[in-house]
């Protein structure tokens, strides 16, 4: 295991592309709930700051985690990107004639989505310590933090989809181009229509918005609390869905690559 990160590690830490994308998701997060909590969207003063409250211990988590749903796109394009790159400058035959079984090429980028995935989590919760010293107090620590844990099942959930994808397709802007269209487009119409025609929920289990409906947007959330609206499915079921669809993704980026062509 370590053998096959080292050698990851070794094929992507001088990647400009890697730092970059890595970079925009590291600064574009703080720097975009910050500016929610004192900026742009600051309403009242002082303790009637309400939108700065929501980022004490109580609700931090669940902020965090909403707009991390939504950032973590930066790292599914860079693991595109390094997944499609193998097949561009054919380094996974490299590999295969280096030594590797192909099974080994296959773990070493779920390693690696692994990875991104923790290092996601662990930047996250930094980024909630830090908000919630400055915005709460140390003796409300650690809130609601089930949401981090359900912060981990999203990115890992959108991590696994965009490898499943880039080694379907094995094109980089192709891939790209899909994966936008299906998270932001085609998933939530797909949804809304199977809930629709079947008169449930069935289209939020889908294999994103299973994550999706993990983290909802925190307004809506308070204002189902304020209403004492309960959602009908506990989250315990969408953490199920989420590390299910995981399993096929692996399943499904198995069978392709022992049966195709490199």
């Amino acid at each position: 295991m370590n053998e096959l990160l080292s050698i990851e590690w070794l094929k992507i830490k001088t990647y400009k592309t890697f730092w970059v994308l890595i970079g925009c998701f590291a600064l574009l997060l703080p720097t975009w709930n910050y500016g929610i909590a004192n900026g742009f969207m600051k309403i009242g003063s002082g303790d009637l700051n309400i939108v700065s409250q929501a980022y004490s211990f109580s609700n931090v988590w669940q902020n965090l985690g909403f707009w991390t749903s939504i950032f973590v796109v930066f790292i599914s394009i860079l693991i595109i990107i390094l997944t499609t790159n193998e097949y561009q400058f054919r380094t996974n035959r490299q590999n295969i004639i280096d030594g590797w079984k192909r099974l080994e090429f296959y773990h070493a980028k779920w390693l690696l989505v692994f990875v991104l995935s923790v290092f996601t989590i662990v930047y996250v919760f930094l980024i909630g310590l830090i908000f919630g010293l400055s915005y709460g107090s140390i003796s409300d620590f650690p809130g609601n933090i089930s949401f981090l844990f359900f912060t981990w099942i999203l990115s890992l959930n959108y991590y696994s989809f965009s490898f499943l994808l880039a080694l379907l397709l094995k094109k980089s802007g192709i891939t790209i181009g899909m994966f936008f269209l299906y998270s932001m487009i085609l998933e939530a119409l797909l949804s809304k229509g199977i809930n629709w025609w079947s008169h449930s929920i069935a289209g939020n289990f889908l294999p994103l918005q299973c994550s999706d409906e993990l983290l909802p947007f925190p307004l809506l959330d308070m204002v189902k609390r304020l209403a004492n609206m309960s959602d009908s499915v506990v989250s315990i079921w969408y953490v199920l869905a989420s590390f299910g669809w995981i399993i096929i993704y692996y399943l499904l980026g198995r069978k392709k690559l022992l049966k195709s062509d490199w």
